[in-house]
Formats: structure tokens, C-alpha cells, sequence
């Protein structure tokens, strides 16, 4: 899956022992755009924690898989980022606002009291 957005927060990294060696994992939240805009915590583990190296305010793309699971009659989901890229785009660039009406025509274009005719189909 794709995602594209702001990483508006990056959690601390947590790390432990289990019996297959030591592990590392980091949650960020990612603000993806559009009508109704979504938050996402995804998960880094291990050394990509380094590599990607995210920071709070970049905008980025991240390939995830979603994976669900059962433990005791409940299910778990989780989102592991396996690649991120970072975009050099400003993010309030590349968010529509959509408070404001989008390619609205010049008032100068049209007089809304001017009357061409009668188009109703009834």
C-alpha cells in the first residue's frame, strides 16, 4: 500500500530482547491529505530506523504493508513502512484547501443578473 503525506509526530524508539536477538522499532504519525483527512501511526524496525531517519514536518511517501492478527479473541493491526521517500515539496503546496471553491471564473467573465435565455429543460 502507498501513502503519501506530513509526518506530524515521531514517537520514541523502543527496543528489547526476544528469543530471536535483539529488536527495534519507531511509530511516526502521517497526516495524509484529502477531504477528510487521515492520521496513521506506522511502524520502522530495525536498522531502516536509521536509514530513513524521519523527522517531524517532512513530507513524505511510504510503502506499507497492513498486516491483522489474533491474540486472545482480539485483533491487532499494524502498518510497517518497508520504503519511504522524502519529497522536496512544501506540504501547504501540495494540499488543496478545501475551505476555499477551486477554479472559480473571474467575476469580470460573467454578470450573474444577465439572462441568456431560459435553459431549464422544463
Amino acid at each position: 500500500m502507498e501513502l503519501s503525506g506530513k509526518i506530524i509526530q515521531v514517537l520514541e524508539e523502543a527496543s528489547g530482547e526476544s528469543q530471536n536477538g535483539r529488536w527495534r522499532r519507531q511509530d511516526f504519525i502521517l497526516l495524509v491529505p484529502g477531504q477528510y483527512p487521515k492520521k496513521i501511526c506506522i511502524t520502522i524496525f530495525g536498522d531502516k530506523i536509521d536509514q530513513f531517519n524521519v523527522k517531524e514536518g517532512e513530507e513524505v511517501r511510504v510503502e506499507a504493508e497492513i498486516e491483522s492478527r489474533e491474540y486472545n479473541n482480539r485483533w491487532y493491526t499494524s502498518v510497517k513502512a518497508w520504503r519511504i521517500e522524502k519529497s522536496g515539496a512544501n506540504y501547504s503546496d501540495s494540499v488543496p484547501d478545501y475551505d476555499m471553491p477551486q477554479n472559480l471564473p473571474n467575476n469580470d467573465d460573467f454578470d450573474l443578473m444577465q439572462s441568456g435565455g431560459d435553459d431549464l429543460p422544463f
